[in-house]
């Protein structure tokens, strides 16, 4: 095998619009950021730029959800967005620059990985009770996936922050990283175990087998979704013609269902047909497995939330359980719609 170059970055969404079903409209967005912000200022803690909050993720097998304050740490509630308290024990700092800053086990249970931009960096396996730090590089990170399928994850694959295109590899943790590659055109990471790395440069999937020392094109298919999502041991990767999967640890690609406009996502229920991705249209559910996408709904009615810029500043997320949807973007409030 032989480094291959890729061609340009894509930034756009994927356009063709697809068949929706009707649905009755959603509750309003709720607001559930304020109160902690307020009693941060009344103590004198000092939220970092850009003020307000700047991440949100959800546990899907709990309903859980964690909310960033800038420099002020994650912030867990048990109660669907009602309360929230600092669950970090100051292992958690900065802010999330991308959509996919926090990446979450996709099937729940606890675990979960920050990398933060401009703060400091952790691993929980536990809900937030204990974490692992990582060590930092630079200003930190824009997106890394991590090998969910180990008990304890070791190998994790991060694109570093405005360094140029440097991607970095580690098989410790995050207790040391290696460089393993420098090129503007990536946009994208995707991890298997130890060994198989996946990404792109905007000309289809590269696939390596060594950790990243060589890298061989395996499709034509495109993805624009910024982080490669594992769930029942297969591989879902939001894609310029729709949903991508994967069932030979990313050998081959095929397209799953009907074209669906997004850049954020999937994010599963306990069914692996049963899932939402978002878009600058809001969250779209299916629970076919893709073939039809019905809106379940709307971006926050703040113009800032449109975001452009697929799987960037904007963070998202689904609680299955709840069928409650949560939006922040960096600098913004956290809000919440409880469907039903």
């Amino acid at each position: 095998m032989q480094n291959i170059l890729g061609a340009t970055v894509l930034t756009v969404f994927f356009t063709v619009a697809p068949a929706f079903a009707e649905q009755p409209p959603p509750t309003a967005w709720v607001n559930i950021s304020d109160p902690i912000v307020k009693q941060l200022t009344d103590a004198g803690k000092k939220i970092a730029w850009p003020g307000q909050t700047a991440g949100v993720a959800v546990d899907s097998a709990t309903g859980d959800a964690y909310m960033i304050i800038p420099d002020q740490g994650i912030w867990k509630s048990f109660d669907r967005g009602t309360t929230f308290s600092r669950a970090d024990n100051g292992e958690i700092g900065g802010r999330c620059e991308t959509g996919y800053s926090i990446n979450i086990d996709p099937a729940g249970g606890g675990r979960l990985a920050c990398f933060m931009l401009d703060g400091k960096c952790a691993m929980t396996l536990d809900g937030g009770k204990t974490w692992q730090p990582f060590k930092g590089v630079g200003r930190n990170w824009d997106f890394a996936a991590v090998d969910w399928s180990q008990a304890e994850p070791k190998a994790i694959f991060a694109a570093r922050h405005e360094s140029g295109g440097e991607m970095y590899y580690s098989n410790d943790g995050g207790k040391s990283w290696k460089q393993i590659d420098k090129d503007l055109k990536y946009t994208a990471v995707g991890i298997f175990d130890e060994n198989i790395l996946l990404t792109t440069k905007g000309d289809g999937v590269l696939r390596s087998s060594d950790a990243g020392t060589t890298w061989e094109k395996v499709s034509d298919l495109q993805p624009v979704g910024r982080v490669m999502r594992i769930f029942k041991n297969t591989a879902y990767w939001i894609a310029k013609d729709g949903l991508i999967i994967s069932t030979d640890k990313g050998k081959t690609w095929q397209k799953q269902g009907s074209p669906v406009e997004a850049g954020w996502g999937p994010y599963f229920s306990d069914d692996e047909k049963h899932f939402v991705v978002v878009g600058r249209k809001g969250f779209i559910e299916t629970r076919d497995g893709g073939t039809t996408w019905t809106p379940a709904a709307p971006l926050p009615p703040v113009k800032e939330f449109d975001d452009r810029r697929p799987g960037w500043f904007l963070n998202v997320g689904w609680d299955p359980k709840g069928d409650v949807f949560y939006a922040s973007r960096m600098g913004f409030a956290t809000y919440k719609l409880q469907r039903r």
